[in-house]
Parts: C-alpha cells; sequence; structure tokens
C-alpha cells in the first residue's frame, strides 16, 4: 500500500464520489488526514436544490471537517469560488501538499501554489490500484445518471487506466 498522506478535498469531488460509489468510505483507505474547510462543509449542508449527498457527507465521521472559516488570500478570493479557493489556503495554512478539486481552473490555480492536485477520478483510480473493489466504468456511469458529466476524453483515460 502506497504511503497515507494527507489531503483538503472540494465540495465536487465529494458530491462525485458519493455519487459514484454511494458515499465517501474510499477516501478511508487512501488518506490518514482528510480536511475539509468550512465553507466546503457550508457548501455541502446547503445540499444545492436537492440535497445529494448531504447525509453521505455528514455521516462521514472520518472527515477532518474545520469549523473557523478559512482566512483567503486577495489572489485566491478573486480568482476561484470560495470552496476551492478555501481548499488551496487551507493546504497552504497547513503544509498539506495535496488536494482534491475537480475544476480545471482550482487545479490549475493549485499547480501554481507547488501543490500537488487529484481529482474524484484520480481517487478512484488509486482506490483501484490499492486493491479496492471498485468499478470505474460503473463508477463513472453512476456520476453520469447523477447529473455529472465529464469529458469523453476523460471517461475514456480513467477507462483504459482501470484496465476495464
Amino acid at each position: 500500500m502506497l504511503d497515507r498522506k494527507e489531503i483538503v478535498i472540494n465540495t465536487g469531488p465529494l458530491i462525485a464520489l458519493v455519487a459514484a460509489t454511494g458515499d465517501l468510505t474510499v477516501l478511508c483507505g487512501l488518506y490518514s488526514r482528510i480536511i475539509v474547510p468550512c465553507e466546503v462543509c457550508e457548501e455541502i449542508s446547503a445540499g444545492g436544490h436537492s440535497g445529494f449527498a448531504v447525509s453521505e457527507f455528514h455521516a462521514a465521521s472520518f472527515l477532518e471537517k474545520l469549523a473557523i472559516p478559512t482566512s483567503i488570500g486577495t489572489f485566491l478570493h478573486n480568482s476561484l469560488d470560495t470552496g476551492e479557493a478555501s481548499v488551496i489556503q487551507t493546504a497552504l495554512d497547513l503544509g498539506i501538499a495535496t488536494v482534491c478539486i475537480d475544476e480545471a481552473v482550482g487545479r490549475r490555480i493549485a499547480r501554481l501554489n507547488a501543490l500537488d492536485v487529484t481529482g474524484s477520478i484520480g481517487i478512484m483510480l488509486r482506490a483501484k490500484q490499492e486493491g479496492a473493489s471498485i468499478s470505474i466504468r460503473t463508477a463513472l456511469n453512476n456520476m453520469h445518471r447523477h447529473g455529472i458529466w465529464l469529458g469523453r476524453d476523460v471517461t475514456d483515460a480513467a477507462i483504459r487506466l482501470a484496465g476495464e
């Protein structure tokens, strides 16, 4: 098994993982510390119009859900939505090397801040590589069924990397 790293995670990947797998337990075997900034907790808890993933998020007691709002720097605040900005700022503040963000602009800015980046697909691929019983094809179909759309190149690459 690879070393269990720390990660700061955004709203989109949390929702995508629930859509893909039904819960967030896939994160437990991969990371020793999974930090969710206050702003992300608020976004998830608001639940959008459907409330999707709210109960799974609250049931995930292994998540370190921060209660204090993040003091976000001006550049991040002006460049990204609050969730992405808080994920990057939290990682920088806590000295955590890896963030989980699915949106392209957030990923780009995280890399500009010398952070390692993964996303919901990367999490599922890593879980499969480490022996989790997960079908990437099924996970992608589940995400699609829940209205999470990924580019054809991304889905094809994920299925190919998973050997499915």
